[in-house]
């Protein structure tokens, strides 16, 4: 069978899954661009495809409809917004993801984000480089109130990590019942995480925005925002002006709207920006990819 590589990086540190694929007798049809396809050339990459090995690239309706040998799409990653699930029912091509392996990784880049805020160590670290001595005193993360919104498999790894530095944790999950989390950490509403909160980390699932103009209004001075789960559950002009006033003292985002991203906040020195890498472990990449593999192998019912 064709399979069709559309992730940027797919093995590059790690050649098991494409060692499984080859083991198998798959024609392999990498990625030739090394970024995020657009539509036109998704289309024109999965012509005979039988099977894709999916990033973030469009996956819908006008792509399905001139993929006719498509059957099964895995995506190497949790997220399937870029999907129409609908339609790929419609076609009868079967779906899949790798909840599980970027749970770590995301957490872990998460974490790594607020203590390189709150303490200040981006800052000092660039007024070395211009050789300049200065010391400030940080927040850091003990008894600081971290607003975690989204409480799934990410969410909760993080908010266990946060606990190891003494940090106090709040979360929201609409989808979340009562009593059902550990008790551990406390449920709060929207309204009422946003007021308190030191550093806020989005962990929410869908592309609907979360932080809009009324959420910074909410917000307490010189909060920490957080986001590597979706550009557009932040609205970057709000983030943009609570920046100006201060309301918003720092920011990471590893996940933008567009991609790459060459946007205004490029020019705020308080907002530490990476290229959607927080899943970029060996480990991490190894994982999600042969869990990728295999999944696409059992759809495709290749044994």
């Amino acid at each position: 069978m064709k399979i069709a590589i559309s992730t940027s990086s797919f093995a590059q540190n790690d050649d098991s899954s494409i060692r499984i694929l080859e083991s198998k007798g798959c024609r392999i049809v990498n990625n030739p661009y090394g970024r995020k396809l657009t539509q036109r050339e998704i289309i024109k990459h999965l012509k005979g495809v039988d099977g894709l090995l999916a990033g973030l690239e469009p996956l819908d309706k006008t792509v399905f409809d001139c993929c006719p040998n498509l059957k099964a799409i895995a995506r190497v990653g949790i997220g399937l917004d870029n999907v129409d699930l609908k339609a790929a029912k419609s076609y009868n091509i079967l779906v899949s993801n790798t909840p599980e392996a970027p749970t770590d990784a995301v957490s872990e880049m998460t974490v790594a984000a607020a203590l390189t805020l709150s303490r200040n160590i981006y800052k000092s670290n660039s007024l070395m480089h211009e050789k300049k001595w200065e010391k400030s005193i940080s927040k850091g993360l003990k008894n600081a109130n971290i607003f975690i919104i989204g409480y799934g498999r990410i969410g909760k790894k993080t908010a266990e990590k946060f606990k190891i530095f003494g940090s106090n944790i709040l979360i929201y999950d609409p989808f979340l019942e009562p009593k059902i989390h550990n008790s551990k950490f406390k449920q709060v509403s929207m309204e009422e995480g946003l007021k308190i909160a030191d550093i806020i980390t989005l962990h929410a699932a869908g592309d609907e925005e979360i932080l809009s103009k009324n959420e910074f209004r909410i917000m307490k001075n010189g909060v920490i925002i957080l986001n590597s789960s979706r550009g557009s559950l932040i609205n970057e002009f709000a983030l943009i002006s609570s920046l100006n006033s201060g309301k918003v003292s720092q920011a990471w985002l590893d996940v933008f709207d567009e991609e790459p991203y060459y946007g205004k906040l490029t020019d705020y020195a308080q907002v530490l920006l990476t290229p959607h890498i927080s899943t970029y472990t060996e480990n991490c990449r190894k994982e999600m990819e042969v869990a990728a593999v295999n999944n696409l192998l059992r759809d495709l019912k290749i044994k």
